[in-house]
């Protein structure tokens, strides 16, 4: 592959176009100059790296992933201050990777793509960019996350709401809670983050809750000054103890394959509720009517205590209106409110969130009509009538159990072996047959039919009609073990100038 050193900002060709520069860009970035591949360039539309850990900076924002599972392993950090980091810690991690690896000067940023264009007769990717420019790409990777766009609930009047009105990836920051009614929408990951740590700040802060969430206890800790230096001096050490957290997250497969395990583990959280919440029917409100792990199980030694605060409410009633200074709900109570928090969470269908992004493969085929029923791919990564189009964290690969940074890190290992393979046999492009994606999908669904994620509710997995579009069913372990090596035979190559041929 070409060595060039850099892209400059005004040219417009580049060998790999990198959308995003998140977890997933950055990680393909630095394997990219690990191979000696320095003709790429990262595209992201913001004034800064980090993906989600640039945008949700809110009060008690922190991974539910322990620090050593969620950085790379080829690019460690041996001095993590706890078993969970929060976001300016792990902000900080990746603006040091930025500096490390010096990928500024392989990033353009405030860069949106706007529309990707397939050109057959050249096997090149057309750019369509924010600024006006076109980019043309041999490669390109959707490294922008599965969650990344708000998600923004219409309420009737919110049109004529006079107060202070924020998502949680936008907080305001420059805005006082003190002695404000505050009501927060939503009960899911941000929320049960942020609720504890502005409950003491606020005069009275209504929790709106649609649906109650499983919230189970954090091991949390200090990492001690020895252990830092341990895992600085001896590599094999880190190497360990990272090693022990991916296989206890790893064991949390069984009771999510297995209901009827997943019951008896549900007892141990519904006593957990009991324990941390001292009245006895707000308690009743916040244990789901769910089997746990259908929606996302989320983690908390914070959450419950604050509903032992007076000036805290759980609100269940449905909300039927806003007005300019309150906030109703259908049993028509309403309630004074100077602040309005969506904790909603994000778009995660890309059938939506793509809906302003044109991407144009083979035969004219959208991305958007390709999936219409439903995202697909090839292992989170290739989708049919899409050549040299790989995605990190693409349907299907993100994880309700183990470390995201784990799949990422084996995604981007497959990517370079279909370059390489591209580069081997001449040819100019590479796209996974039909077939093997239809088959790949029949048995990721046969697999995914009797977990707890279709044991009934609705979550953000899935899609209208229930299909489970998000996350891989089984270990992590079998993942990297299929994607570790490439089968030449389940692609189709291409080539400029005689069309195409079996590998």
């Amino acid at each position: 592959m070409s060595q060039q050193q850099g892209i400059s900002p005004a040219q417009s060709k580049t060998k790999i176009a990198i959308i995003g520069g998140g977890f997933g860009g950055i990680a393909m970035a630095i394997r990219l100059i690990q191979s000696n591949i320095h003709d790429f360039i990262i595209l992201e539309k913001a004034s800064d790296f980090g993906g989600t850990w640039r945008e949700n900076q809110y009060p008690g924002a922190a991974c539910d992933v322990q620090s050593h599972m969620y950085s790379l392993s080829f690019a460690p950090k041996t001095d993590w201050s706890k078993r969970y980091a929060e976001a300016p810690e792990i902000f900080s991690y990746i603006q040091g990777l930025i500096e490390q690896f010096s990928l500024q000067q392989y990033c353009q940023l405030n860069t949106e793509v706007l529309s990707a264009q397939y050109q057959e007769d050249q096997c090149v990717w057309h750019l369509g960019l924010n600024n006006d420019r076109q980019l043309e790409a041999q490669y390109v990777i959707f490294a922008s996350g599965p969650l990344h766009v708000p998600q923004i609930p219409h309420i009737k009047g919110i049109e004529k709401f006079q107060g202070k009105v924020f998502h949680s990836s936008q907080w305001d920051h420059h805005y006082n809670l003190n002695g404000k009614n505050v009501a927060s929408i939503g009960t899911g990951g941000s929320a049960i983050q942020y609720i504890p740590e502005i409950a003491p700040q606020c005069k009275k802060l209504y929790v709106m809750q649609r649906t109650a969430a499983w919230v189970i206890p954090r091991d949390e800790r200090l990492y001690h000054d020895v252990e830092k230096k341990l895992f600085a001096k001896f590599d094999w050490f880190r190497k360990f103890h990272r090693a022990r957290l991916y296989w206890s997250n790893e064991s949390r497969v069984v009771p999510i394959v297995k209901p009827t395990v997943m019951k008896y583990t549900q007892k141990l959280a519904e006593a957990f509720i009991r324990y941390q919440v001292k009245d006895k029917t707000i308690a009743q409100k916040l244990t789901p009517d769910y089997i746990m792990g259908c929606k996302r199980i989320l983690v908390s030694n914070k959450y419950f205590p604050t509903f032992n605060r007076p000036n805290v409410e759980l609100v269940t009633d449905a909300i039927q209106e806003i007005t300019e200074n309150s906030i109703t709900t259908k049993d028509g109570v309403e309630r004074p409110i100077d602040c309005l928090i969506y904790g909603t969470g994000f778009i995660t269908d890309p059938r939506i969130y793509l809906k302003s992004f044109k991407c144009v493969g083979e035969n004219g085929i959208e991305l958007k009509q390709a999936w219409a029923n439903g995202a697909e791919s090839y292992y989170g990564i290739n989708t049919k009538n899409f050549p040299n189009l790989f995605q990190l964290l693409g349907p299907n690969t993100v994880l309700a159990h183990n470390s995201v940074v784990f799949m990422i890190e084996s995604q981007v290992e497959y990517i370079l072996q279909m370059m390489q393979l591209v580069e081997k046999t001449h040819s100019s492009a590479i796209v996974v047959k039909d077939e093997i994606q239809d088959q790949f999908n029949q048995h990721l669904q046969e697999i995914m039919a009797g977990t707890v994620w279709q044991s009934g509710c609705v979550s953000w997995y899935q899609q209208d009609g229930g299909k489970n579009f998000a996350l891989w069913p089984t270990y992590t372990w079998k993942y990297w073990l299929k994607t570790k090596t490439l089968n030449p035979a389940d692609y189709r190559l291409l080539s400029r100038k005689s069309g195409s041929h079996a590998a």
